[in-house]
Order: C-alpha cells, then sequence, then structure tokens
C-alpha cells in the first residue's frame, strides 16, 4: 500500500482528503504544519501533497526534507509566481483549490507509477552491472559468439525483435542487453510473462482500464503497455496471449496508440516491443491458434538461443560463474567444483537450460559443507532413460510414483497433444501453477 502525507492547516480539508485516499486503497497521515510533517519522516513517504500557505513557514519547505518522493503543491491562492516557484524548488505539479477528486487522484497514480518504475529500473540496471559481465551472456563458443554479433545489430534500430528458444535459455537476459544497447537504455523496460496472466486478467494487465469499466475496477490503471512508453516492453510467452488480445497488440505495433478496457478514446504511445518463445509460432498461425499478420509483425529481427545441451563447450564457464554468483549470495567462499561434479553436469542433457543449472549449482552450494561440490549435491535426476507409456497402466497412473514424478510423466506423455489450458485442467491447476511447476521442475514446453 503506498503512503500518502497530507500537510495542510485546515482541518476539514485534511481530513476530507484522508477520507478520498483512504477510500481508493492508500495509506494516510496527516500534519497541520511543517513541523508536525518534519516529525513523520517525510522522505519515508510515497507521496505528499502540502498547502503552499501554512502557519510560520512555506508548505513549499517540504521538499528540502522529502527526498525523491514527489511533492504536490495545493493552494488557494494561485498565481504564476507561486506556481513558478513551486516548480523551481522541485514539486511535482501545482493544483489549485478548488480541485477535482479525480484529477487528483490520476495525478498521484502516475506520480507513483512513474517512481515506481524509476526504481525498478535502476534496481535492474544494478543488478545485471553486479551480477552479469556486460550483457550476462556467459560463453565464448560459436553459439554464444552469434548471439552477440545479433544483438549488437539489432540493438541499435528500433525494430521489433522476436526472441526463440527454449524455456530457461535466457531470453530475458538477451531482452535485457538489447534495451541496454539501445537507444532507449535511459526509458523504463517492462518485463511481462504472458502465461502468468489469468486469461481474464490479460487485456486489462497489458492495456490498463477505466474506472468502472467493470465489477471491482474502482480506479483507473495504466497498462504495462502503456507504462513502457519511451522505453522497451519485453512479452515472454507471447504464443500465450488469448486472440483477441493479439489483435489489440497488433494494433499498438500498426497504429502506436492503445485503448484501455472501457476508455471512449485511443492514447498514443512510444515503445519497442521485443517478444519471445518457445513455441513454434509458424505452426500455431497455421492452425488458428496464433494470428499470421502478428507473426509477421513480430518476426523483422530474429535472435535463436541453442539450448544448453548444444553448447557444451560453455558449460564449465557457465556453471563456475553462477557458482561464484550464489556463493556471494549466501556470504561464503565458493567451493570447488570438483571433477565427479563436472562429470556428471556434462552427462546431463539439461531439459530446463541455463535456469536449471543455476538452480542445481544454487542447491550445491546450500547443502556443500565442504570445499568441494561433489554430484550429491547437485541434485540431479536418475540418468536412467523415463518409463514410457507403455510402463504405466493404460487405466490411471502409477501409484509407486512421488506427486512430483506423476505430473513430470503426465506433462511430458500429453503435452505434444494437448494445449497448456487442457493440460492445466486436467491436472486440477491453474494454466500460472502449471506454468510455474514447470519451471521450478525444469520441465520446457514442446
Amino acid at each position: 500500500m503506498s503512503r500518502i502525507l497530507v500537510i495542510d492547516d485546515e482541518r476539514v480539508i485534511r481530513e476530507a482528503l484522508q477520507r478520498v485516499l483512504e477510500h481508493n486503497g492508500y495509506g494516510v497521515q496527516t500534519a497541520a504544519g511543517i513541523d508536525a510533517a518534519l516529525e513523520l519522516a517525510p522522505d519515508n513517504f510515497d507521496f505528499i501533497i502540502t498547502d503552499l500557505k501554512l502557519p510560520g513557514a512555506s508548505g513549499i519547505d517540504i521538499i528540502d526534507h522529502a527526498g525523491d518522493v514527489p511533492v504536490l503543491v495545493m493552494t488557494s491562492y494561485a498565481s504564476v509566481d507561486s506556481a513558478v516557484e513551486s516548480m523551481k524548488r522541485g514539486a511535482l505539479d501545482y493544483i489549485a483549490k478548488p480541485f477535482d477528486h479525480d484529477e487528483l487522484l490520476l495525478q498521484i497514480e502516475r506520480a507513483l507509477n512513474e517512481r515506481r518504475l524509476s526504481r525498478q529500473n535502476a534496481a535492474l540496471k544494478q543488478d545485471i552491472e553486479r551480477d552479469y559481465p556486460i550483457t550476462g551472456m556467459i560463453g565464448d563458443g560459436p553459439a554464444m559468439r552469434a548471439v552477440r554479433e545479433r544483438i549488437g545489430r539489432v540493438a541499435p534500430t528500433d525494430r521489433t525483435v522476436l526472441i526463440l528458444g527454449e524455456s530457461g535459455t535466457g531470453k530475458e537476459l538477451v531482452a535485457r542487453a538489447i534495451h541496454e544497447a539501445s537507444p532507449r537504455a535511459s526509458g523504463p523496460l517492462i518485463a511481462v510473462n504472458c502465461a502468468s496472466i489469468p486469461e481474464s486478467l490479460v487485456e486489462s494487465e497489458l492495456f490498463g482500464h477505466e474506472k468502472g469499466a467493470f465489477t471491482g475496477a474502482s480506479t483507473r490503471r495504466t497498462g504495462l503497455v502503456e507504462a513502457a512508453s519511451g522505453g522497451t516492453l519485453f512479452l515472454d510467452e507471447i504464443g500465450e496471449l488469448p486472440l483477441a488480445v493479439q489483435a489489440h497488440l497488433l494494433r499498438v505495433l500498426e497504429d502506436a496508440e492503445i485503448r484501455p478496457v472501457g476508455a471512449s478514446r485511443t492514447r498514443k504511445i512510444n515503445i519497442r516491443l521485443i517478444a519471445a518463445t518457445n513455441a513454434d509460432l509458424e505452426a500455431m498461425s497455421a492452425d488458428g491458434r496464433f494470428r499470421s499478420d502478428l507473426f509477421y509483425r513480430l518476426r523483422v529481427l530474429e535472435v535463436r538461443l541453442n539450448p544448453l545441451r548444444e553448447r557444451p563447450e560453455d558449460l564449465v564457464e557457465l556453471a563456475r560463474f553462477m557458482l561464484e554468483k550464489s556463493a556471494r549470495s549466501v556470504n561464503r567462499e565458493p567451493p570447488e567444483l570438483g571433477e565427479a561434479a563436472i562429470t556428471a553436469c556434462q552427462r546431463y542433457s539439461w531439459p530446463g537450460n541455463v535456469r536449471e543449472l543455476e538452480n542445481a549449482i544454487e542447491r550445491a552450494v546450500i547443502l556443500c559443507d565442504g570445499p568441494t561440490i561433489q554430484p550429491e549435491h547437485l541434485g540431479l535426476p536418475n540418468l536412467e532413460p523415463a518409463p514410457t507409456s507403455a510402463t504405466a497402466s493404460e487405466n490411471g497412473p502409477d501409484f509407486d510414483l512421488s506427486l512430483d514424478e506423476y505430473f513430470r510423466e503426465f506433462v511430458l506423455r500429453h503435452q505434444h497433444e494437448l494445449t497448456e489450458t487442457e493440460l492445466a485442467r486436467r491436472l486440477g491447476l491453474s494454466r500460472k501453477a502449471l506454468w510455474e511447476r514447470r519451471q521450478r521442475m525444469g520441465i520446457p514446453r514442446p
């Protein structure tokens, strides 16, 4: 919950604003003057609303104590001079009493979204700079050299990019590398996993909605597409988008505009789209599961990522890099990767790719008490061939299997003939839960 500080010497105004803001889901504290506001530590709030004329001081003085918290100045004494002075001192905006509550709420929402995105972008940049050298593309084999070369070519353009590769191969890292090397690097990078959003909420999440657009829409909401304006929108697992939403996205690409749910007019946006998938979009478009016109708009530029099993020359370097990173995160000296553990890694096919390797290394760092990581610390599955459907009962599951083993066997047996929605329904899961369990168990989609 975002916290807002209201400063006004008139009790009636303080209480009226508090009621309005709390009704819209904000946490509110009030103060009658600057001294009382300073006791509340104004730099710990998310937004500050202050009257210009306060007893003993100007409301603008709170700006000097607010840090990076946006400050909105309100006054009954509207004048050009006071507006200019407020903006010079760093106020977010200036609003004259009496004002419309909806206008106020819109300004607050916009400011909070911008501040949140700015902080997220800064944090992501710090994470990348700390955890990954340059673009995070570890390895010097032919496949990774080709990926780096392609990133260098596509990044300076403003064209749509389609990243292809199995789950866990690092598609989001490539998207971030393209963004950071592009002219939009100073803008936001909004990453969205399309498979993790319930179908009923996809359109609202992506394109936003107006107040009252549907039951529960108590306030206007900015969609993720609009939030990425001026920067890059990364849509992972784009093949999971419903057809109706695909049509809306096509309009975004063709006309650079969106229409939020319940809105009567469109809004212009300025984004670069990077999409990623492990699905065969061409085959999906051929059988009507993905719009062919959207597919052709997406594949302007392509970056293909090889699965880890096809990059054996990079495996040990990747494992050692992740070993140092994981050890640093738990404040311990990195143990050595023993020869037996290296052999086990090289024998395993890594169906979950780089993500699965990272999880195995993180597990090993936590479980290893000595100076050397052994194969048992990695927690790799038995390397014997998995049972085929012929070994299971035709009338039901093998009840000697654990739940995880049954899940793995059921998914691998049926994923080529059932959609993700049908698989989830048969397993008694939501589509999001199915996707999360695939990631955890390292079971990529075909």
